[in-house]
């Protein structure tokens, strides 16, 4: 009785925290519902916004001139979002991020201006600085200012009243005493950008480096101005080298079809577990609720902001959640079938699958963790979401489903009918059909290199390069009605961009199932854009806001972005290969394992050069996501290799190959079907740019358990021997 007690008692509890992980995602907790959805913070690929990135015009400025010019373009964004983030980006980058606007040219106009800042007294013979603006002399800048806040006092009736209080440093305070001095009774001009923004009255000389501005302020007014004044001179010169437009409109459908699909495949997965492993499929469903709950808390909590790759991130490891779970219930039912009770084979079932869970997330983990050292921006969003899924799911899998499983076994699901015995395994040759699965993997490899060869002989790019990779100017347009292109339509767009932008270097590319092209041209500057961006407004009758998306991208972070790629993905499979050979003590294990790695890159890059799908930063996210997921994949079968060279001493190398392929096939397959079931709605439902980072990852889930199948344990077999 006590048993069955207790086991009540662990499923209440799990289907309380559910409960409890449900509320907090969907309502908060606290005054600031902290953990609630709807208060993730989007990025602005899902928000929509600006983000641009600055290089300083010095190679090597101190960290003290870097800060000083983050806080102030921070102060200066401040004034189009509350939500906007100024942040440094390396030794002399800084990004800004801005959701909910998308003028950039204004903005770019604004934030990397030199000098903005002047504090001016009007012409006269004792005038002494530069002119500025006619007939206003410069009596110090933003420099030499320390400090401006809004601050309140008492009125000369004891009322309090807003202020705008300022300090200068030394050479401020001796230019603004001498200033004052000349100028008692008359205004002192604080222009902005070459316009007078306030212009108080001197009523005595001010020597000590401290003033106030008086007026009639509100708290609001007096904050507006002390904001401005802070964000005076920049100390260092800035360099756009590149920016990008995300329209709302594009945001929100991702958001919402994500969302849809992700529900949906999360439905079809449950199913899925249920009907295939029965009441350890329950449980593994109840599980994965909690799972997708409190991923939900964890990202508000965190303070994690989430992108577009992230939500692809978070779907994909709603798929690999079940992988543990897979080679668990195979575990258990071969010890069922091994003649063990079922409460017994629940126990050795974990125990015998632990090791070959902890490798195969761990490899996965790696992989998130190069991902987040070398990439930037959305990639390491990425990566993030990634490491919190994988953290998750292996909480959920190892002690979540284990309470579930006992607690349903202790409340009368005893009887081996609801967890199903392992059918016999019927040892297939894997290693006599090598020739046949080894030559399919070099056809498909070949075609991808044929296909590079072609488009780079016929002048174009072996890889349909993004700008990412390339540099220059990509505008995405959102048109009413398809337009004919190539044809007719193409000539009136070569007419406006010549027109507006100067440039009849204009490629033109049509995205399948929408109105959408997208433009991409050698670098533009703010005016030309804007120029671009109002005429093609008036001539479709187009919202530019809504309609128009631009991305804006150096050749310098173009060229570093390629470099990134190719190092992650050499650092990745480098340490991987490390990790394998400390836990298998054998190289042998490693060195199939990378070979299988490269053959699952290589399929990857096929798919890219053939259907020319834009290679960009999610590519790196997809190449090394695929690397994590194929590795896991192949772990789970050196693990019964491992298992089988101690249970099977006479037999040959081919033979143990054999072997645990066949027992692993049925993993191999569910887990593969599970995850492509999440990644396959994501492709059907999601918006355009979801399926450009989706198809090439579900080529890499198909490539990679192929490999694990037909390649990796086979050249483990070859590299052995023949020997017993």
């Amino acid at each position: 009785m006590r048993s069955k007690k207790w086991s009540w008692v662990s499923l209440i509890a799990v289907i309380v925290m559910i409960l409890a992980c449900t509320y907090v995602s969907a309502v908060g907790y606290g005054e600031d519902h902290i953990g609630t959805a709807k208060n993730i913070k989007l990025g602005l690929d899902l928000a929509g916004g600006v983000n641009i990135t600055y290089e300083a015009n010095e190679e090597n400025p101190s960290a003290e001139d870097m800060s000083d010019t983050v806080y102030k373009l921070q102060q200066r964004v401040t004034a189009y979002s509350t939500e906007a983030e100024v942040y440094q980006q390396g030794i002399n980058r800084i990004n800004v991020d801005i959701p909910g606007v998308y003028n950039a040219e204004e903005i770019l106009s604004v934030l990397g201006n030199p000098g903005t800042i002047s504090f001016c007294e009007g012409a006269s013979d004792e005038a002494k600085g530069e002119e500025v603006l006619e007939g206003y002399f410069e009596v110090l800048n933003g420099n030499h200012i320390q400090s401006a806040q809004a601050t309140t006092q008492q009125d000369s009736y004891g009322n309090q009243e807003y202020v705008v209080s300022l300090m200068f440093d030394d050479e401020g305070t001796k230019a603004f005493a001498d200033a004052t001095a000349r100028n008692v009774g008359k205004p002192i001009y604080i222009i902005y950008d070459g316009e007078v923004i306030s212009s108080p009255r001197v009523n005595q000389t001010i020597s000590n480096g401290q003033c106030v501005i008086e007026g009639n302020f509100t708290y609001e007014s007096a904050n507006a101005l002390a904001t401005t004044i802070r964000a005076g001179k920049l100390k260092l010169g800035l360099t756009e080298i590149s920016s990008k437009v995300v329209s709302a409109k594009l945001g929100s459908d991702a958001v919402r079809t994500s969302l849809f699909a992700g529900l949906i495949g999360l439905i079809i997965v449950m199913i899925f577990m249920i009907v295939l492993y029965w009441i350890p499929g329950l449980a593994a469903a109840i599980a994965l609720a909690l799972y997708v709950a409190s991923l939900m808390c964890f990202l508000n909590g965190l303070d994690i902001t989430l992108t577009l790759p992230g939500m692809a991130g978070i779907i994909l490891t709603i798929g690999m959640a079940v992988d543990a779970n897979v080679i668990i219930f195979t575990r258990i039912r071969e010890e069922i079938s091994a003649g063990h009770g079922v409460r017994e084979a629940i126990k050795i079932g974990f125990n015998k699958a632990l090791s070959a869970v902890l490798d195969g997330n761990i490899t996965t983990l790696i992989a998130a963790a190069i991902l987040y050292v070398m990439g930037t921006g959305t990639i390491r969003g990425f990566a993030i979401t990634l490491t919190l899924g994988i953290v998750l799911s292996l909480f959920t899998a190892l002690i979540v489903t284990r309470i579930l499983v006992y607690a349903l076994y202790g409340i009368g699901f005893k009887d081996v009918k609801y967890y199903g015995r392992m059918k016999e395994t019927k040892v297939r040759d894997y290693f006599n059909f090598k020739k046949i699965s080894y030559s399919i993997s070099i056809i498909l490899i070949v075609i991808g290199f044929i296909s590079m060869g072609i488009h780079a002989g016929s002048g174009s790019r072996a890889l349909n390069y993004s700008l990412d990779f390339t540099g220059g100017t990509a505008m995405t347009v959102m048109f009413n009605e398809p337009l004919d292109i190539p044809g007719a339509d193409e000539q009136k767009l070569m007419e406006i961009f010549q027109e507006n932008a100067g440039t009849s270097d204009v490629q033109f590319q049509n995205v399948t199932g929408s109105n959408e092209i997208v433009i991409k041209t050698p670098i533009l500057n703010a005016e030309q854009r804007s120029d671009v961006r109002e005429a093609l407004s008036e001539e479709y009758g187009i919202n530019s806001d809504e309609a128009i998306t631009e991305e804006n991208i150096s050749g310098t972070v173009s060229g570093e972005m390629r470099r990134s790629a190719i190092v992650s993905v050499i650092i990745a499979t480098i340490c991987i290969l490390i990790y394998i050979w400390i836990r298998f003590r054998d190289l042998r294990f490693g060195a199939s394992a990378v070979i299988a790695l490269i053959h699952d890159v290589l399929i990857v890059l096929m798919i890219y050069a053939v259907l020319r799908i834009p290679v960009g930063t999610t590519f790196i996210a997809c190449m090394l996501t695929i690397v994590g997921y194929s590795i896991n994949a192949t772990i789970v079968i050196f693990d019964r290799v491992r298992e089988n060279l101690k249970l099977m001493p006479k037999a040959s190398p081919m033979e143990i190959a054999n072997k645990s392929i066949s027992q692993t096939l049925s993993r191999s397959i569910n887990t593969s079907l599970t995850t492509l079931i999440m990644v396959l709605v994501l492709f059907i439902l999601g918006v355009s740019s979801i399926r450009e980072f989706v198809l090439p990852m579900m080529a890499g889930i198909i490539g990679g358990t192929w490999s694990s199948v037909c390649i990796t344990a086979t050249l483990w077999a070859i590299m052995r021997g023949r020997k017993k």
